[in-house]
């Protein structure tokens, strides 16, 4: 199995539903993003996946929520815009736009700030 990551980052305002402190306020973020895939075979130039496409992907995926109030963008209009439900909704929109390459998403790592990290996988 060969595993690849890359990372990226993504700046956004955003408040949490039914918190109980300051995070309810409005507020924002520096969000840093890292998505690991993997495949069990390489393609004719021996890679998982260029990581310049990868990058492109993930670029895609990230420009819904980039320099946008999150709680305005679906699904978070309902769906609580935590760390946790960010690192699921990317590690879908990856997933998504990969589904044809024979490779999977591994895990999504969402680090809201330099000390707290939140992880989707299946």
């Amino acid at each position: 199995m060969y595993q690849i990551s890359i990372k990226s980052s993504f700046s956004a305002a955003h408040n949490l539903r039914e918190y109980k402190g300051k995070c309810e306020n409005l507020h924002g973020h520096n969000w840093n993003i890292e998505v690991f895939v993997e495949s069990d075979r390489l393609n004719k130039e021996g890679m998982v996946i260029d990581f310049i496409d990868l990058k492109a992907i993930l670029k895609e995926a990230l420009a819904k929520l980039d320099h946008n109030y999150i709680n305005e963008v679906k699904p978070f209009d309902s769906l609580n815009p935590t760390s946790e439900n960010l690192s699921w909704y990317i590690f879908r929109a990856m997933g998504e736009a990969l589904s044809d390459n024979g490779i999977r998403v591994k895990r999504v790592d969402v680090w809201e700030t330099e000390s707290s990290r939140a992880s989707y996988y299946e």
